[in-house]
Formats: structure tokens, sequence, C-alpha cells
């Protein structure tokens, strides 16, 4: 590992810590390094909160004079909750910064380097690029498309049953595998389910991790609104609830629900809900990741809208059978296998006494992170 190599690493460790904390911005991390030795560090925090290059810059003080910056995104240009980071880069006397992303938004990408080069300073880029790329593909995503990155979880038998004939579907897989799935939770926006699931399981959709647990808005996609007004989703405000429904709902069924405060309804025009419509709505709300965890027909509509850049799957060494036993993608499924999309694996682990694969859709130059 070279000596640039080596410092980033240092300032990638730092930002993997914040992943899931700074949405709707980017996780950073940055160092400052003066005669070969770490005299700064920092990292972006939350949203609003000032950027890494500034806390970095910040602890190094009057050492930044002449010294080096390694941050794992390109510093950016423009003003908006707080000033460009290029600027105070420049400012603080920076003489060389080493860059491992670029900025994903085609309209300021390489114009926070330009600036710095403009300014005298000795700029080198990608180093470590896929690693630090990894840390923000969801952020990546929502900039490129303005949706969320949506990742679907299942948890099923060995022959693909997420529930017996009967309906019974807690618990298929154990505790440990049962555990990991929180992370995604904790590390999400923002968490789908379907009406079905709702009605049958009265989920809690928060997250359960000791130690940790951010709790992502709950979303229902409930097209006759049924969400019983007993659920918990509608009686808990640990989290907000945010309900897409179709034209058929009623005023007043409407009004009835938001009446709780964390509780808000999205009426869209159509009978049933738009999945396009509905991601296109969570990402003008600033949601970059969802975690789709509804039963078969959502994780179809889903499918068959093209939507599903990742999957989680926990398969559990069980045998469940039965032709009505459900499966995690039922629904209508695809019709043709020329339009089926791709996927890929990307690591399979084993969890307790489950296995967990993850499989990322098929594309050139894909970045994949693994919570």
């Amino acid at each position: 590992m070279s000596r640039d190599e080596r410092y980033m690493k240092t300032a990638i460790q730092m930002a993997s810590e914040t992943v899931g904390q700074t949405s709707p911005n980017p996780s950073v991390g940055a160092v400052v390094i003066k005669d070969n030795e770490l005299v700064g560090l920092g990292v972006h925090v939350k949203a609003g909160e000032s950027h890494a290059e500034v806390h970095a810059l910040k602890m190094a003080g009057e050492k930044a004079e002449g010294a080096e910056i390694y941050v794992t995104l390109e510093p950016c240009s423009h003003y908006g909750k707080t000033p460009p980071c290029a600027k105070a880069i420049i400012d603080a006397g920076i003489k060389r910064v080493v860059i491992a992303s670029h900025d994903p938004n085609p309209e300021v990408s390489g114009k926070g380097i330009n600036m710095m080069r403009e300014a005298g300073i000795e700029v080198r880029t990608d180093v470590l690029k896929e690693e630090a790329d990894q840390l923000n593909l969801d952020f990546f995503h929502f900039i490129q498309t303005g949706e969320p990155y949506v990742r679907l979880k299942t948890a099923m038998s060995l022959d693909g049953k997420i529930a017996t004939h009967t309906g019974e579907s807690q618990w298929i897989t154990g505790e440990e595998a049962r555990e990991d799935g929180h992370t995604y939770r904790h590390l999400s926006d923002a968490i789908l389910v379907g009406i079905q699931t709702v009605l049958s399981d009265n989920p809690k959709l928060t997250t359960r991790i000791e130690g940790k647990g951010r709790n992502p808005i709950r979303v229902v996609f409930d097209s006759k609104l049924r969400t019983p007004r007993s659920s918990y989703l509608v009686q808990n405000e640990e989290a907000p609830t945010w309900i897409f429904t179709g034209k058929q709902a009623s005023k007043e069924a409407v009004q009835e629900l938001q009446a709780f405060n964390h509780v808000i309804v999205i009426q869209q025009e159509g009978e049933q809900v738009d999945v396009h419509q509905a991601l296109q709505y969570l990402g003008e709300q600033k949601v970059t990741s969802l975690l789709v965890e509804g039963g078969g027909t959502i994780a179809d509509a889903f499918v068959r809208a093209g939507k599903v850049e990742e999957i989680i799957t926990y398969m559990a060494p069980k045998l469940i059978g039965g032709k009505d036993a459900s499966t995690p993608v039922s629904g209508k499924g695809i019709s043709e296998l020329k339009s089926a999309p791709e996927y890929q694996v990307v690591s399979h682990d084993q969890i307790g006494e489950d296995i967990k694969i993850v499989s990322a859709r098929r594309r050139e130059n894909h970045v994949y992170r693994d919570y």
C-alpha cells in the first residue's frame, strides 16, 4: 500500500462510521498530514453541520499551512448550508489535496478540483476510488436519479417459501439473521411494506439493535386505505408513517388517519399505488435509501417497475412446501425471460444457522457496499 493509499484508508475508515446518519448528504472523511504526521482529522457527522474538511482543518489549525489533506469525496465548490470546502482548503494554505471519489452531480463534478488547481494546489484524484465509492452508493444513486436506492429484503426457506400455506411466517429465519436484517433498517431512510403485511402482522417496522437503532420512515402501500386506526404504525409515534393510497380512499378516511401527528397520507390519482410516482415523491422528500420488506405482491411491483437495485436474501435450512405457500416475489411476475432484471451475487455468508446472500443489479462499473 502506497503512502497516499495508507492515509486515504484512514479517511475512509473514519467516514464508514457515519454511514446512515448523514442523509441526504454523503459520508465523508478527511485527514490533514504535515511532515508525515497526522495533524487534523474530521468526518461529516450530520446534514447541515460542518463538512469533514472543515473539522480536519480546524483541528490542524496553523499546521494546515503547507500541509496535505486527504478527502474521500471531492470538496464542494458551492455555497449551501455551509461555505464551499474547496475555498476553505485554499484559505488554509494547503499545498496538496488527495481525493478518492468525484462529486456524482454532473453539474458540479470537477469544479472543486478546478478551483483548487487554479489556486496553485496540487490535486491527485481516484486514490482508493472504488472503496470510497462504496461508502455512498445510496447518495450517488439519489443524486443521479432523484430517487432512493431500493433494497429488497426477504427471508425464506430452502424451497423459496416466505410463509406456510396457512400464512404463518414468524419466524422462518433465526435470531441472528433477524438482527442482521435490522442493521439495514438502521441504515435506511425509509422502510416499506404493503397493506397485507400491516393487516396480517401488525408490524412495528422499527429498528431493534442493541446499542443503536435509528428508526426509518415507515411507508405503506395501501390503495384502498384499509390501514387500521388501531395498528402499531398508526398508534406508535417512534417514527413517521407515510401511507400511499389511491383515488378510492375517501376524504374522511384520509382526514381520520392524518389526525395522528406522525401520519401522512399521500393520495395518488390512480386506483392502485404507482411505484414510480411513489419513488419520485420519496426522492423529493430527500429519502435516499428505501428498504422494501413487504410481501410477494409488493416485491413483484418493484421488480416489474425495474426499481430493485439490490436484494438481501436470508435463507433458512428448512423445507416448507405447498403450492399455495407464499414466495418472495409473487404477483403478476415477468412475462418474458429477456425482460427479467439480472443480478450478480456479491456476497454470501452464514449467519447463525442461516445463509445470507446479497445480490446487486448487474451493471457496468457497478459499485456495491455490504453493511
